[in-house]
């Protein structure tokens, strides 16, 4: 049986569709999500983000996922239903304790389905590097990269939001 795409075509990340993000967002956080288009996210020492790597069967990067610091503690705290209190105390004190890097990293795990679709290469998670902390810089130069992204604005109810970027490398 044949392959629905030519063996000479490059086989490319699935980049999800803004519906699939606000769905799996809401679905899994348990809340109404609501996303619009913004500025491309460009980490920085004075933007921190988090940063998902996703790597294919071979190691290589495929995709990134990046989450502004607010974003990061705010997405944290809703999946452990944990006050909001505590994410805005994250994000003034610029960095996110263990309870919220664990809740957010499973957030990150769990978003790998959203790349995994038919005719495209298989990724998981391989590495997350939470925001303030030190960033490898090729993952860094990765997350500037223009080209095939999504960058949302994002809003969940009751917890607030953020930024978010989905980069295909």
């Amino acid at each position: 049986m044949s392959s629905s795409r030519p063996r000479d075509e490059p086989v490319t990340t699935h980049l999800p569709a803004v519906k699939e993000l606000r769905d799996l967002l809401g679905d899994l956080l348990g809340r109404d999500v609501s996303m619009s288009p913004s500025a491309p996210l460009a980490p920085s020492p004075g933007n921190t983000a988090t940063i998902g790597v996703y790597v294919d069967d071979s190691l290589q990067v495929r995709a990134l996922v990046a989450l502004d610091l607010a974003l990061s503690a705010h997405a944290a705290a809703a999946i452990g239903l944990v006050p909001v209190s505590e994410a805005e105390s994250a994000i003034a004190e610029r960095t996110l304790d263990e309870t919220l890097r664990d809740n957010l990293g499973e957030v990150l795990n769990i978003a790998a389905s959203l790349f995994n679709v038919p005719d495209a290469p298989h990724v998981k998670l391989y590495a997350v590097h939470h925001a303030g902390d030190p960033v490898p810089h090729d993952i860094h130069a990765r997350a500037l990269t223009l080209g095939r992204r999504e960058d949302l604005a994002v809003t969940m109810v009751g917890y607030g939001g953020g930024r978010l970027a989905v980069i295909l490398v």
